[in-house]
């Protein structure tokens, strides 16, 4: 749940700082009156000091009412009625969207031999301290609010008439009852898990072997805004982790690696099991030749180990669910949901690989000391981060670089793009493309041909033609995409699809500074995910277009308008099969802003408001931007209704 935040407190009494001030004024002037009419005659002293403080009193009504009519009118609008309130009807209609967004959502990874689904009536031993204790949703803005019930991930297999083993999870709770705390101030990075000891000393893998031959292992890993995930368990960090002598790891500002000394090793980042887990894993797998493993996580972990241990047959993805998401996991595990929920991410083996890994950090500018604010009472230094990937991120990177044979895909990637299994199977047959004023139209007709009831998904892939030095292309670009409705065993769904021609065009930031859509064979396919194609046809592009004016989705022509921030960095380019990887993604060398930025560089320590404010400039009341561009806004000064301030000065923009 979020608490109290103290920007927000700032914001709302900069809302009314103005009146608060006048109002200040009108005291200070009425205790000086009263204190100078103290030599006058009594009635007319009375008459001096009764005005002065009824002055203040009228003043007083006609501030605050100008508070509560003006700046805080909303909030206080809010209270008294009651707008705060949300109905039981709308709470349920919530609950329902969010366990029902779950079922579409959580991800079957794998299921070998059928053991899932688990049939209602089933006893699962689940083990791992995270199915006590899971992750529900991000941090800050993502996190859950404590004023609503929340769906336990034991509550949620429960109630899909799911049994667990009881003794096991009281063995967890009476270990440890609250997750460590990552939020905006402070993260603690320690994935709680009991040692092999105090499992032993409890007994409770002699007890789940008589409850149940299915255990279940639960991995959690948290994250959201406000802080990198760690790179590296390393308690030997410099200038940034200490030992508080108990072998707990923290900083000032409150980051913690773990509080289990063992857990605390450098070839370990936090997207892979701990040393704690492993341990857990190999005894549970050791014991148990029906594991389920539930992937707790809405990061892409390393999940390579899952292929180590044959008795974990079956993997589900389950991201952080909200309020009522878990009630999935148990709708999936029974069968009362047959999963159709895919990947949105690429799963790679080893994540240390990838071509963001090593712009993942703070990399603070070593000559901007003199412009370094504080924020929560701790030093800010400016910093950058090197987006060196350009339009090869995720799915796109690895669907690319194996075309181009940089990459042996199958040893770098474990889950694609778009990957997910069901507890049936498909057929999908793609039929003919036609087109008719730039907009592509063909149907894909679904067929189970398995023997339960399910949802299939239509993935439909693009493959442009690449010039070699040319305008930057991805090799696989998911245009389109749908969803089945509930297909009955041996029936069909047909499924059309559309989109428009200009989509498949590309933006040429080295040379036309738009859009293009170049001539050559276009292979619009439909995929089982990102890397695996089911069938494919040809669209053919006559001629170039460059759509200089935007194309028609486009509310203003998309145009080139940060060059003067593409700075001295080499950027990944799929010139001559990505000839210039290892330049590219390697790590900054160079932390000093060019005198000439810096230059233009401001932030709040800096900025002179006479040296940019116009006071004939409009205030926007509309809302925070009000459609506004940067252009508009450069060189500009507002207030939006929060109280922020909105400034910009060009080459760098501030909001």
């Amino acid at each position: 749940m979020l608490g109290i935040n103290i920007e927000d407190v700032k914001n709302t009494l900069g809302l009314i700082q103005g009146h608060l001030i006048a109002l200040a004024v009108v005291l200070v002037l009425a205790v000086v009156v009263t204190i100078a009419a103290v030599k006058l005659q009594k009635p007319l002293k009375g008459l001096v000091r009764g005005s002065a403080w009824m002055a203040f009193v009228v003043a007083l009504v006609i501030i605050v009412n100008l508070i509560l009519t003006g700046p805080l009118y909303g909030i206080v609008s809010m209270a008294l009625r009651g707008g705060g309130n949300i109905s039981e009807g709308s709470i349920q209609d919530a609950s329902a969207l969010c366990e029902d967004i779950a079922d579409e959502g959580f991800v079957l990874l794998k299921n070998e031999g059928g053991l899932l689904p688990l049939g209602e009536g089933a006893k699962v031993n689940t083990f791992g301290w995270s199915a006590t204790n899971p992750v529900y949703g991000g941090t800050g803005s993502g996190s859950l609010s404590g004023l609503y019930p929340t769906v336990t991930l034991l509550e949620g297999i429960k109630q899909a008439g799911i049994e667990y083993n009881e003794e096991l999870t009281k063995f967890y709770n009476d270990w440890k009852d609250k997750r460590p705390n990552i939020g905006m101030i402070g993260q603690d990075w320690t994935c709680p898990e009991p040692t092999m000891a105090e499992y032993d000393a409890a007994g409770v893998f002699d007890s789940a072997a008589a409850y149940s031959d299915v255990a279940m292992i639960v991995i959690s890993r948290a994250g959201g805004e406000g802080a990198d995930l760690p790179t590296s368990l390393d308690p030997n960090v410099p200038d940034t982790f200490q030992d508080d002598g108990k072998g707990t790891m923290f900083s000032a500002s409150g980051l913690r690696l773990s509080e289990y000394p063992e857990d605390l090793d450098a070839s370990k980042h936090y997207l892979e099991p701990t040393t704690r887990e492993l341990a857990m894993i190999e005894k549970v797998t050791s014991q148990f030749d029906k594991v389920v493993v539930v992937i707790n996580a809405s990061n892409a972990m390393e999940l390579g180990w899952i292929e180590d241990y044959p008795s974990i047959k079956s993997v589900i993805l389950a991201p952080g669910p909200g309020q009522t998401g878990f009630n999935a996991l148990g709708n999936i595990l029974s069968g009362k949901v047959n999963p159709s929920g895919r990947t949105v991410d690429t799963f790679v083996y080893d994540l240390t690989a990838i071509p963001a890994y090593n712009n993942i950090g703070e990399f603070k500018y070593t000559n901007l000391d003199d412009v370094s604010p504080e924020s929560y009472g701790f030093p800010v230094t400016p910093n950058f981060v090197n987006y060196v990937e350009g339009i090869y991120v995720g799915y796109r990177w690895y669907e690319t670089a194996a075309a181009e044979n940089a990459i042996d895909y199958d040893k770098t990637v474990q889950f694609p793009f778009g990957y997910g299994l069901s507890y049936t199977t498909f057929q999908q047959e793609m039929g003919p493309i036609s087109e008719s004023n730039g907009t592509i139209t063909f149907d894909v007709t679904v067929t189970n041909t398995g023997d339960k009831a399910g949802k299939d998904v239509v993935e439909v892939y693009y493959n442009p033609p690449y010039t070699n030095g040319g305008i930057e292309k991805a090799s696989a670009n998911l245009v389109a995409f749908d969803k089945t409705g509930i297909i009955e065993p041996g029936k069909s769904e047909k499924v059309t699809i559309t989109f428009q021609a200009e989509d498949m065009a590309s933006f040429d930031y080295q040379g036309a500074g738009a859009y293009v859509l170049e001539a050559g064979d276009y292979v619009i396919s439909i995929n089982s995910d990102s890397h695996n194609v089911i069938d494919s046809k040809t669209y053919t592009v006559g001629s170039t277009v460059t759509y200089t004016d935007g194309r028609a989705s486009d509310e203003t022509p998309a145009v080139s308008q940060f060059g003067y921030a593409q700075g001295d960095v080499e950027y990944l380019s799929r010139k001559d099969g990505f000839a210039n990887h290892d330049a590219a993604v390697a790590a900054p060398t160079n932390f000093e802003m060019a005198a000439d930025v810096k230059a233009g560089f401001y932030n709040h320590t800096n900025y002179d408001p006479t040296q940019f404010n116009d006071s004939n400039d409009a205030v926007p009341t509309t809302g925070a931007k009000n459609g506004l561009t940067i252009a508009d806004l450069r060189g500009k000064d507002y207030d939006d209704p929060s109280g922020r301030s909105c400034w910009t000065s060009s080459p760098w923009t501030t909001w």
